[in-house]
């Protein structure tokens, strides 16, 4: 009777998989690569009897509108070794990226919404004349952010910082308890277990007692992590949800665009973000890649309206039809709650979300920014380094005149070709005084900047092409503020738990794992 059942249950898993959507996807893209191939081979005959002479002369038309693009320089190259070397695949690739039309779609969608919720944040000029003031140079990092990001400055917030996870995860369970009107949680993995099912108890009970509760992930998690019909489930339980960019069985360009950010706001006076996500690996409950180092930081005040209109702005872009004229009014009163004497508010901030889809790397230019600006040390975190050449020069330039320039990486990592490819960037960084650490325990997964004891910045923003020019992302720069002491000392502690590189190091690893890192920059901006 017991074997009986094994194989009945058998049977059905069989079946599901055999008719499940996981394979429906891989069959469809399967077909959708079979065709484009056919088509590749077709023009690749057809054309090899009179030479590639029509190709040749596209391939080079497309190299100059690469190269006049108004794009990285890393990613022209990336176009133009394929459009080069291969001008039927490379062009016929190329000119399939460019006629998408859902990524089209979907930047004027953002654009339009962004347009009209920008009133939602105006920069208080009395603030912006303060910092003038104070520090010319971080002005006009904030007047930037203000003007091509539209995220101002604040002062009158309140910072805690969380060296991991597991310290931000009790936290987050009373913050979300203490919750009276609404909660936006907005996350690139969520995942059953431990962390999620604590939070989702939370959340049933606040929409139970009339709590307006909206849960937005990235689509990758209907692929990977939830059930494709979780929204449903939320939904019976009380909880709004929309999922960011599902993936679908469709060769598209706009599913290389993830919502990659870390967003959670309680009542529009407390935010959270960093890069921990809701899943058990981020508190050290289920061991992947040794300990898992993860950080995040929580703020009271001024500053949360960003966050929340952050939250708004992507929510309004995943309905069915774009809620353009939504009213964020009623969900930008902080109240008065926060106004305590025990909260520090010293110094400024700017929340600040980065998009792929506007031509604007804002992450990108932030870092670069504190990076030339630093005079005595900048400390960076991040799980992943895979850089352009902007970054490899503001990183050597700062070692060169004599900053303190470090790096703290993972030893143990997650994904073993992006390992690679950071390695191939250690020789030069090391050649010209850059300090690189591995933190031997496990796994990095912070993505944070400190420097000179006055800035910092938390965040989603890993040190890599991904993040800094196809994810959706966000983080919080802080200048003066106490917590930026707080920040520091976790760099100290950390630094006690790691292993610095040396060429002697690099040179130790296995010849074909140096051989691939180097040979897989060619395409690491499409990575």
């Amino acid at each position: 009777m017991v074997a009986e059942e094994v194989r009945g249950k058998g049977k059905r898993g069989l079946l599901r998989i055999i008719f499940g959507r996981t394979t429906f996807f891989i069959l469809f893209m399967a077909l959708q690569i079979a065709v484009l191939a056919w088509i590749y081979f077709w023009l690749d005959d057809r054309y090899q009897a009179y030479g590639y002479g029509a190709f040749g002369l596209v391939s080079a038309i497309l190299a100059i509108r690469i190269l006049n693009e108004k794009q990285n320089a890393s990613f022209k190259m990336a176009w133009l070794v394929p459009v080069l070397l291969f001008p039927v695949f490379g062009c016929l690739f190329y000119i399939f990226v460019q006629l998408q039309m859902e990524t089209k779609i979907l930047a004027k969608r953002i654009a339009d919404i962004r347009i009209r919720t920008r009133s939602y944040l105006n920069q208080n000029e009395a603030i912006a004349a303060k910092l003038m003031k104070e520090n010319r140079r971080n002005a006009n990092l904030s007047r930037y952010l203000s003007e091509r990001a539209g995220y101002p400055v604040y002062d009158k917030t309140n910072f805690k910082y969380y060296p991991l996870g597991d310290d931000f995860f009790p936290d987050l369970l009373e913050e979300l308890k203490a919750a009276e009107r609404f909660i936006f949680l907005e996350y690139f993995i969520i995942q059953r277990g431990v962390m999620w099912d604590s939070v989702l108890k939370i959340l049933e009970e606040k929409a139970a007692a009339g709590v307006d509760v909206r849960v937005l992930y990235d689509g990758m998690n209907s692929f990977s992590n939830l059930p494709h019909d979780y929204p449903k489930e939320l939904e019976a339980k009380g909880v709004r949800c929309r999922i960011f960019n599902p993936i679908r069985p469709a060769i598209s360009t706009s599913q290389n665009n993830r919502d990659h950010r870390k967003i959670l706001v309680i009542d529009g006076h407390t935010a959270f973000t960093g890069g921990v996500n809701l899943a058990d690996e981020y508190i050290n409950r289920k061991v992947r890649f040794g300990h898992w180092k993860d950080n995040a930081v929580r703020l009271k005040g001024e500053a949360v309206k960003s966050f929340t209109v952050m939250f708004l702005q992507m929510w309004s872009v995943c309905a069915f039809r774009p809620e353009y004229d939504f009213d964020y009014g009623p969900f930008l009163d902080t109240g008065d709650h926060f106004h305590s004497p025990a909260l520090n508010m010293d110094g400024y901030s700017i929340p600040f979300s980065d998009s792929p889809l506007d031509g604007e790397p804002v992450g990108h230019q932030v870092y670069l920014d504190i990076l030339y600006q630093a005079r005595r040390y900048v400390y960076i975190m991040t799980p992943y380094l895979i850089l352009d050449d902007d970054m490899v020069t503001a990183l050597t330039y700062a070692a060169k005149r004599g900053v303190d320039t470090v790096i703290v990486m993972p030893h143990i990592p997650d994904k073993k070709y992006a390992f690679m490819l950071a390695h191939s960037y250690y020789p030069e960084l090391m050649e010209a005084g850059v300090k690189i650490y591995e933190y031997l325990p496990g796994f990095i997964h912070s993505k944070t900047f400190v420097s000179d004891d006055e800035k910092a910045v938390v965040g989603s923003i890993n040190m890599d092409f991904r993040s800094q020019y196809l994810n959706f992302e966000c983080a919080v720069y802080i200048y003066k503020n106490p917590v930026i002491g707080d920040i520091r000392a976790d760099f100290d502690e950390t630094l006690k738990k790691c292993v610095r590189m040396s060429m002697e190091s690099y040179e130790s690893l296995p010849l074909m794992h140096r051989f691939w890192g180097r040979t897989l920059r060619l395409i690491a901006p499409l990575m």
